[in-house]
C-alpha cells in the first residue's frame, strides 16, 4: 500500500475520552505528515452499551479540537457506510465465506454448557479454552439445525500450537503463543459481528494501511492477524501507543478529575492547548520544546519517537500549557472563547456581548495574563461586570483594619475626582504624587484601593483596573469602601 490511510474508530458508548482523543490526534498527525487520509468509523454494533447522543458528542469534540477526518460520518467517502451497524451484510458474507472454506464453523454450545467447561477446567487448574465440541460437526448438519431455528455463533478455527508474530512500529516484534487462544467467536448468535472480526473486515474494505491505537489493544492484534490470514487479506502495519495512566500509575478514571474532552472544554481549557498537551502524552520531539502549533506537530511527529512507557496524566502540565496559550493566542480568538463563559456566569447577555465587544475584549486583555483557564478568567473579570458587594475576609483584616486607611482612601478619592483624563497614565501619576506627599509606602495605598475596587486582594494592575472601570465607578466604589471601613471600625 503506497497511500497512507489510517482510521479512528470510536465506540459511541460515552463522550470522547482523553485517551481516545489522543489516538485520533496521533492518527491525524501521521496522516497529514504522510499526505494520507484519516477515516472516521463508528463502531456501533455493541447495542447494549450504545448511548444515543454519543456520536454527536464525539464528532463535536473532534471538530472543536480541530481534528478533521477525510472520510466518515457527515463527510462521506468511497468506502462507506462508515457506521458498522450499516455494514452487517458484509460481515455475514465474509463469515459465510470462511465457513464454506472450512476455516470457520457453527457452534451451538449454550452459555450453560460453556460455563460447565469453564468450571471443569478451573478445577483442573487450567485456563479456560473452548473444548472444540462443535469443531468437527458436519456443515450439512449444522446448516440443517440453523434452518430449524437453532441459534449458533460462528467460530474461527485456530491452530492448537505455534506462534503469531506481530510486527509493531512502536514495540518491535511481539510474539504470542497460540495456546493462549481458543477458537475465536467471529459472529454472535444474534447475527452481530464480534469486535475483532468487524474491525479486520472493515480495515481491509476501507484500505487502511496503518492501525495506530492504544497499547491495551495489543492483545487483540494476534487474533486480528489470524483473521487477516484466514480471510486472505493483505496484512497491515500496527502501532500501539503506551496507555495513559493516572499520577499514581493506576488506570485513569473519573476520580482523577476530568477525563473527557467535553469536561475539559467546560472547565475553560482551549482546544489548541489540549491538542498540544495530548501530543506530548507519550511522544517526544527529542528536544525541550513544549509548546507546539498543530503545524509544528505535523512536521515533527514520528512514530519511532512514541514512547513505549505509559504516559502520566498530569492536569498541572495541561493547566500550565493552557495559560501559555491564553497569553499568546490572538486576543480576539481568546475573547470569542471567553464570551460563552461570561454568558454562562450571567455577567453579560448575548445582546451586551455583541454591543460591548470592544469593552469585553479590553477586559480580557487586562485579565488573561494572570489566569490559566477561561473559568479563572471569567471569575477574575467579575469585578468589572458586577458591583462589589463584599470584600475578601483576609483582605479586610490585612488592609481595611489599618489605622487611618479610610482617610487614605478619602484623599485618593479626592485626587481622582479632580482628574479630567481618567486613564492608566494619569491615575498612576496621581497616586505616585499622593504617595510621595504622604510619605507612605506605595502598598499602603495601592492594596486597600485594589480591595475597594475589586473586592479582592489579587487583580490585574491597579491602574489598568481603574481605566477599565472608569472614573464614576472607581469613585463610587472608593466611597462605598470608606463607609464600610468606618462601620467596621466602630
Amino acid at each position: 500500500m503506497n497511500t497512507v490511510r489510517v482510521r479512528f474508530a470510536p465506540s459511541p458508548t460515552g463522550y470522547l475520552h482523553i485517551g481516545g482523543a489522543r489516538t485520533a490526534l496521533f492518527n491525524w498527525l501521521f496522516a497529514r505528515q504522510n499526505q494520507g487520509k484519516l477515516v472516521l468509523r463508528i463502531e456501533d454494533t455493541d447495542t447494549e452499551r450504545l448511548k444515543e447522543d454519543s456520536i454527536s458528542q464525539i464528532l463535536s469534540s473532534m471538530r472543536w479540537l480541530g481534528i478533521e477526518w477525510d472520510e466518515g460520518p457527515e463527510t462521506g467517502g468511497p468506502c462507506g457506510p462508515y457506521y458498522q451497524s450499516k455494514r452487517l451484510d458484509l460481515y455475514r458474507e465474509e463469515a459465510e465465506r470462511l465457513i464454506q472454506e472450512g476455516k470457520a464453523y457453527y457452534c451451538f454450545c449454550t452459555p450453560t454448557e460453556l460455563e460447565e467447561v469453564r468450571v471443569s477446567q478451573h478445577q483442573a487448574g487450567e485456563a479456560f479454552r473452548y473444548n472444540g465440541k462443535c469443531r468437527d460437526l458436519l456443515l450439512s448438519i449444522a446448516q440443517k439445525r440453523i434452518a430449524e431455528g437453532e441459534k449458533a455463533v460462528i467460530r474461527l478455527r485456530i491452530p492448537a500450537s505455534g506462534q503469531v508474530k506481530v510486527k509493531d512500529l512502536v514495540h518491535g516484534e511481539v510474539k504470542f503463543s497460540l495456546d493462549q487462544f481458543d477458537d475465536l467467536v467471529i459472529m454472535k448468535s444474534n447475527g452481530m459481528p464480534t469486535y475483532n472480526f468487524a474491525c479486520v473486515v472493515d480495515d481491509h474494505a476501507m484500505a487502511i494501511s496503518h492501525v495506530i491505537r492504544a497499547e491495551e489493544h495489543l492483545s487483540n492484534t494476534p487474533k486480528q492477524v489470524l483473521l487477516y490470514e484466514a480471510l486472505g487479506y493483505e496484512p497491515i502495519q500496527f502501532a500501539h501507543v503506551a496507555m495513559i495512566l493516572a499520577p499514581d500509575r493506576s488506570k485513569l478514571s473519573k476520580r482523577h478529575g476530568a477525563t473527557s474532552v467535553e469536561e475539559f472544554r467546560d472547565q475553560g481549557f482551549l482546544a489548541p492547548a489540549i491538542v498540544n498537551y495530548l501530543t506530548l502524552l507519550g511522544w517526544s520531539p527529542g528536544s525541550d520544546q513544549e509548546i507546539f502549533t498543530p503545524a509544528e506537530s505535523m512536521d515533527k511527529f514520528q512514530l519511532d519517537k512514541v514512547s513505549k512507557k505509559a504516559a502520566i496524566y498530569d492536569t498541572k502540565k495541561l493547566t500550565w500549557i493552557n495559560g501559555q496559550y491564553l497569553n499568546s493566542m490572538n486576543l480576539d480568538d481568546v475573547t470569542r472563547e471567553t464570551i460563552p463563559f461570561f454568558l454562562r456566569k450571567g455577567l453579560v447577555t448575548e445582546e451586551q456581548a455583541a454591543e460591548q465587544y470592544d469593552t469585553i475584549r479590553a477586559v480580557v486583555s487586562v485579565v488573561r495574563d494572570r489566569v490559566k483557564t477561561l473559568v479563572e478568567l471569567t471569575e477574575a473579570a467579575e469585578y468589572y461586570f458586577k458591583d462589589v458587594t463584599e470584600y475578601e475576609e483576609k483582605g479586610q483584616r490585612k488592609y481595611f483594619s489599618s489605622p487611618g486607611v479610610a482617610e487614605l482612601l478619602r484623599k485618593a478619592h479626592e485626587r481622582l475626582e479632580q482628574l479630567e483624563v481618567f486613564d492608566v497614565k494619569h491615575t498612576e501619576e496621581t497616586y505616585q504624587i499622593l504617595i510621595e506627599e504622604l510619605g507612605i509606602k506605595a502598598g499602603e495605598l495601592i492594596h486597600p484601593t485594589r480591595l475597594a475596587l475589586t473586592g479582592r486582594t489579587v487583580s490585574p494592575g491597579l491602574f489598568d483596573v481603574m481605566a477599565l472601570l472608569g472614573k464614576d465607578r472607581c469613585l463610587a466604589r472608593l466611597k462605598q469602601a470608606i463607609s464600610f471601613i468606618l462601620q467596621i471600625s466602630i
